[in-house]
């Protein structure tokens, strides 16, 4: 008998992590491939200052990064207790690089890295197809793949060094990336300018200005569907996206002129349609 083999299974046959998944892990990665995802997850159509087609697709590596990670967050912790580390706190437990459990995270987290980014090209893949499909003309010129949570061995002063980004892009001189503002504002194309200072990195977005949960104190759905004018949106989850209000985030026009130094904009986005992950 012959089964089909759908992209995710392809794709984890020949992509294994170093940590042999359960049966329900396996499951949810082959079925989580080419997912969005919820929070501040999502796809956007943008048009930049010349009218070109931007699709700006924004998720991550869905439960299984999360579900690895926490899986050797409680490793460092059973050592740290078993070696009698003295830690100000037990989150801060650590593992040390040259040891078998440091390389066995480093391996589960470039495979979550991968598996992140096959993700995405899996759904860039098919939006761009609906939007040929619908528009009846059209071909992909450029993609830009930009990690903001992740992990690489990277050269500093002469050293090399795994340099952990949270809430940052790479941003070397000539690295393309992405910027998001929140739904609603505007986004943007950066090249880096490679300032070592900043270990060669840059903001991934606005950030934001009010926690989910005060924004939905704050804020209504009416609120959001006046923020939301004239773009194209999941105005019937209104209440769902409250939280993602533009209003809950940092400017991003400032967070821009706040950054000059490590990074050039090379092109403006303005929204036009949103979906965002509910």
């Amino acid at each position: 008998h012959e089964h089909a083999r759908t992209p995710a299974s392809r794709w984890l046959d020949r992509n294994r992590p170093h940590t042999d998944l359960s049966k329900d892990q396996a499951g949810k990665v082959t079925k989580q491939f080419g997912t969005l995802g919820s929070g501040n997850h999502f796809v956007e159509v943008c048009l930049d200052e010349r009218d070109r087609v931007w699709v700006v697709l924004h998720s991550g590596s869905r439960g299984i990064g999360n579900q690895l990670a926490q899986m050797h967050i409680g490793r460092a912790k059973k050592l740290a207790k078993a070696l009698q580390l003295r830690l100000e706190d037990p989150d801060l437990a650590y593992l040390t690089e040259g040891t078998p459990e440091f390389d066995a995270y480093i391996a589960d987290m470039l495979w979550a890295q991968d598996y992140a980014a096959a993700n995405r090209d899996q759904m860039m893949g098919a939006v761009l197809r609906e939007v040929v499909r619908h528009v009846g003309f059209g071909r992909e010129l450029q993609r830009i793949n930009c990690h903001h949570n992740f992990t690489q061995r990277e050269v500093h002063d002469g050293r090399e060094l795994w340099i952990t980004r949270k809430g940052a892009i790479k941003a070397d001189v000539g690295d393309l990336g992405v910027i998001p503002g929140s739904m609603g504002t505007r986004s943007y194309i950066v090249a880096g300018k490679g300032d070592p200072l900043s270990w060669t990195s840059c903001s991934h977005g606005a950030g934001r200005r009010h926690s989910r949960t005060k924004a939905r104190k704050l804020f209504t759905a009416d609120d959001l569907a006046e923020q939301m004018a004239d773009r194209t949106w999941l105005v019937d989850r209104a209440g769902k996206l409250v939280d993602e209000i533009p209003s809950a985030y940092k400017d991003i026009d400032q967070v821009m002129a706040d950054q000059t130094d490590l990074v050039e904009v090379r092109h403006t986005l303005r929204q036009v349609l949103n979906f965002k992950g509910t």
